[in-house]
């Protein structure tokens, strides 16, 4: 029989400070565990992955239960800066360095895919999460990394990726942004991720799946089926079970190519429209550490970045002040017209991988339980992919690609600069 120990899992606080995001929507009630369950399908977490998974599944017709130790969506998903963006922590570039072009094209387009995806399941069913369409703009400094952003634009046309290159007299005329150069890119979003969780949950109820509070302390796989010991006295029994616990890591060892980091950020005050910038576009520079500013409906500037490797809560809580004092002062050498009065911060720790890949698949030696991490930079973009392949993967399909992402993939040697994000944009702090 095999098994996981969830009870070794991290207690630790996954974010503290205040996001900006919306609490005007219905949060679920969780309902306590009474009772020994059989279900088709258990999710366990209810953050945005989960609610992704819960929605998926049972609207697949399965029998499903999300089970959470936590508030739904109040842990790294409501740390999340939401920018739904398909362009990944590792360019194009980078990756078919890595992996050659067809495969490396074939990550980059299933991402746009899964961006598109996401934005035609929230207005199919009316989702009010402030999700809007924006263009995406990535920035460099220096004539080296304007020589890289160019090719970068060549490869995504040979690809049919909707970029532009601009360069310096483009991006001040346009955008009155002093860089080098930059990528101006379509098909990105932005939305409102709490909100956005909470009416995933909410669908996925009235699918018939069951929203259940409790801490699962141990997996087992025996037999063809998942059982799951509880911190109470009941069992949960599913024919299969997929772990979406967000950055809180089960029992299970993680790959090489994984690793955990912090992040930072901060929201200003509302800003007058003439205070932002064109289109407001989702920004993002291509430095190391490197900034990421985009809008909220009400005009703030959500600004952040600063990543590095902290781990402990204590010690990134203290980093937070210092953090937000570099952030600030980058984001105003930007864009000089912002008022860079802020009104709330916030940091979180997050899960990223060498390749800027998430992990979607089996556990391996666990039969019947899959898993989904490792978001980086695309946190929520990810987790609907994942949600795709775990959710064809439980039906019995199978694509050759879904080995892209899987948890035992060899861990890859990316030589040459940092990505574009060791440091984040969406998972958990987006």
């Amino acid at each position: 029989m095999a098994e996981i120990d969830l009870a070794e899992s991290s207690q630790n606080r996954l974010k503290s400070g205040i996001p900006p995001w919306s609490h005007a929507g219905t949060k679920p009630a969780y309902q306590p565990l009474q009772d020994n369950l059989k279900v088709d399908a258990m999710v366990i977490g209810g953050g945005i992955t989960g609610a992704l998974l819960g929605q998926h599944l049972s609207e697949r017709g399965l029998s499903v239960i999300i089970v959470d130790r936590e508030t739904p969506g109040l842990g790294s998903t409501a740390a999340s800066t939401a920018m739904l963006q398909w362009e990944i922590d590792r360019t194009l570039s980078e990756l078919e360095h890595v992996y050659g072009f067809e495969r490396a094209v074939g990550i980059y387009r299933r991402s746009a895919a899964s961006v598109a995806g996401l934005s035609k399941l929230i207005v199919a069913h009316r989702i009010a999460c402030n999700l809007l369409p924006r263009q995406s703009l990535l920035l460099t400094s220096n004539q080296e990394g304007a020589r890289d952003l160019r090719n970068e634009v060549e490869l995504r046309r040979q690809a049919g990726l909707p970029s532009r290159y601009l360069e310096h007299c483009d991006l001040f005329t346009e955008f009155e942004l002093d860089r080098d150069a930059g990528i101006l890119s379509r098909g990105s979003a932005e939305a409102d991720p709490l909100l956005l969780t909470w009416a995933l949950l909410d669908i996925a109820v009235k699918q018939g799946a069951r929203l259940i509070g409790a801490s699962v302390t141990k997996l087992h796989s025996e037999g063809g089926r998942v059982s799951a010991e509880t911190d109470g006295s009941f069992v949960i029994e599913a024919k299969t079970a997929v772990l979406a616990t967000g950055y809180a890591m089960p029992g299970i060892d993680m790959p090489k190519l994984h690793r955990t980091t912090s992040s930072w950020a901060l929201a200003t005050i509302p800003q007058a429209p003439a205070m932002l910038w064109r289109d407001q576009v989702l920004i993002w520079e291509d430095s190391h550490p490197y900034l990421y500013m985009r809008t909220t409906p009400d005009g703030r500037i959500i600004a952040g970045g600063e990543d590095d490797d902290t781990v402990d809560p204590a010690i990134r809580d203290s980093k937070l002040a210092e953090k937000i004092v570099t952030i600030r002062e980058k984001m105003k050498r930007l864009w000089s017209r912002a008022d860079t009065r802020v009104a709330t911060t916030w940091c979180g720790t997050f899960g990223e991988t060498s390749d800027g890949l998430p992990l979607i698949g089996a556990v391996p030696s666990m039969p019947q339980v899959y898993a989904a991490y490792g978001y980086g930079g695309n946190g929520i973009t990810f987790s609907y992919l994942a949600s795709q392949v775990i959710g064809a993967m439980i039906g019995g399909g199978y694509r050759d690609w879904f080995d892209d992402f899987a948890l035992d993939r060899d861990a890859p040697d990316v030589a040459g600069r940092p990505s574009v994000s060791e440091d984040h944009r969406q998972s958990a702090v987006n």
